[in-house]
């Protein structure tokens, strides 16, 4: 079982693209026992206490970004526009509550505007819904108003939502899963590997901007120059709309392992690899192909002469709107997987995997 604690304290805390400052913050506290260290863009780094400096290093990476918005403008009636700050289905976002951060770090709440049917015309109700028609109402009634609550351009917002764990389905519901477990993930692995005799150094990288272009882990690549890298994601789950059997991304299914995506095709050795250690260790896993969506590893496998990257994959159902569902045995999966594969890099699968020219 998880650190289910731990992944609500993740989940809950405040940081969309951009602004992941409290997440940041957080993320250190985390990490404390593995010296961990914050650069200019809000990446945290952290190392296993092992580590020598003079072996090959592995990367194990996560972004703590959430998808949000961003305040554009403040209307005369004191209605905020909105930018997004990550990809947004539009009919997903009305009538949700959203916090936004002041520039003082006060939270005020508002809601997603949304237009009563008793207004709608019939054309509007068959019109598809345009994200700039979405605003937010902090339950003001003029500009001056909202001003007064230190409402302004350049603020953000992130749904608010408090993190819960279901004992009887073995569930967590909350947001940001995508990539909050991965982040709690992440710390779980450092914490099996410690004291463990490893043939790598082994650094985690909890990232910033992977929503808004993989920006973070462009930076947190060129800082720790990995040989090999592992991604722990929050997928999204294709168990609720895909014909049965044919799921990729199911709950309860155990760790994703992923071929491709629209960002990297996975190195096929570390794939096979990463397969023959979970069929060793009896840990539950499942292999996608996915036509869409990226993650921080399409940034980390063209870095520096080319890192083989894998990632592995926690289905979240719902992911990038305000609730998400996550089987808590996934996490347990692949975290398994992570720090297992890490335990059986010796030098010669690194020389395979990681030939140095």
């Amino acid at each position: 079982m998880p650190d289910l604690q731990r992944c609500m304290r993740i989940s809950n805390v405040f940081g969309p693209s951009g602004y992941e400052h409290d997440a940041a913050a957080l993320m250190m506290r985390e990490a404390a026992a593995f010296s961990p260290k914050k650069d200019a863009m809000q990446n945290v780094y952290a190392g296993l206490p092992g580590n020598t400096g003079a072996r090959r290093t592995v990367l194990l990476d996560a972004h703590m970004d959430e998808v949000g918005f961003m305040v554009q403008s403040v209307t005369a009636n004191g209605l905020l526009k909105l930018v997004p700050l990550g990809g947004w289905v539009e009919h997903n976002v009305p009538a949700h509550v959203f916090a936004i951060k002041t520039a003082d770090g006060r939270f005020v709440h508002a809601v997603s505007t949304s237009k009563p049917p008793h207004f709608m015309t019939a054309a509007e109700r068959n019109a598809p819904l345009s994200m700039d028609s979405i605003l937010l109402d902090a339950g003001v009634c003029s500009r001056a108003d909202a001003e007064a609550l230190g409402l302004e351009p350049g603020l953000p917002a992130a749904p608010l939502v408090t993190c819960e764990y279901d004992e009887r389905t073995g569930m967590l519901l909350g947001k940001a899963f995508d990539c909050r477990l991965g982040c709690a993930g992440v710390l779980e692995v450092l914490e099996r590997l410690s004291g463990k005799a490893l043939s790598v150094d082994v650094t985690a990288a909890f990232s910033t901007q992977e929503e808004v272009g993989l920006r973070g882990a462009k930076v947190t690549a060129q800082r720790v120059q990995p040989a090999l890298a592992i991604c722990l994601e929050g997928t999204p789950a294709d168990d609720t709309f895909t014909p049965a059997g044919e799921a990729q991304g199911a709950l309860r299914g155990g760790v994703q392992i992923r071929y491709r995506d629209g960002s990297m095709i996975a190195h096929p050795g570390l794939v096979a690899f990463a397969r023959k250690v979970a069929q060793e260790c009896g840990i539950r896993h499942q292999c996608a192909v996915r036509t869409g969506g990226g993650t921080n590893g399409g940034a980390i496998h063209l870095a520096g002469t080319g890192v083989p990257t894998l990632v592995l994959g926690i289905p979240v159902r719902y992911a990038h709107t305000h609730y998400g569902y996550s089987a808590a045995s996934d996490v347990d999966d692949a975290v398994a997987l992570a720090a297992a594969i890490v335990e059986r890099l010796t030098p010669d699968v690194l020389d395979e995997l990681c030939p140095v020219l």
